[in-house]
């Protein structure tokens, strides 16, 4: 690809430009289904997240009365802004299909599942929420998951090595 053509795909904005991860979220939820949204936000909100100031870890998602809805999302209050500033922690609209909230609400009337935001970003322009449909985890969950990451790890480094043995004897 030329320089030119990389320019193009570089500023053509379908890149995701990542705010914030709910890195907690994946440890302490089994992520059984991913979903994309959009967020109805304010100007202050949307200038504080491009400054990448953003907490999620607190969030959760929920829907009422036919409405996808984000609780405890903290935006802090744009450096900038004046009297037009908005309330840090306030409920925000999420946009998804109609279909697709008929969807989760039936799947979250189900025991045990939740609807938990994973990160925010940006892509073309937008302000973009995914969220995971998930099921909480137990402790001995959260610590066999661990092992088996670990133990996979193993495998890859003694894989790793094997390959190296082999490339460099023949």
């Amino acid at each position: 690809m030329s320089k030119k053509q990389q320019e193009k795909v570089k500023h053509s904005g379908s890149e995701r430009s990542v705010v914030t991860t709910n890195r907690k979220a994946r440890h302490d939820y089994e992520i059984l289904d991913t979903y994309e949204a959009g967020m109805v936000l304010s100007g202050t909100e949307v200038k504080a997240l491009r400054q990448g100031k953003a907490n999620i870890v607190d969030a959760y998602a929920e829907i009422h009365n036919g409405e996808a809805r984000v609780h405890n999302l903290h935006i802090p209050e744009y450096d900038y802004g004046t009297w037009t500033n908005h309330p840090p922690r306030r409920i925000r609209k999420l946009l998804l299909h109609r279909g697709e909230i008929a969807k989760l609400a039936i799947k979250l009337d189900e025991a045990g599942l939740t609807l938990v935001p994973l990160s925010v970003y940006f892509q073309n322009g937008y302000a973009k929420m995914e969220l995971g449909l998930a099921r909480g985890r137990k402790n001995y969950d959260k610590r066999q998951a661990i092992a088996k990451r670990e133990s996979d790890r193993e495998i890859e480094k003694a894989m790793g090595r094997a390959a190296k043995r082999g490339g460099s004897a023949g």
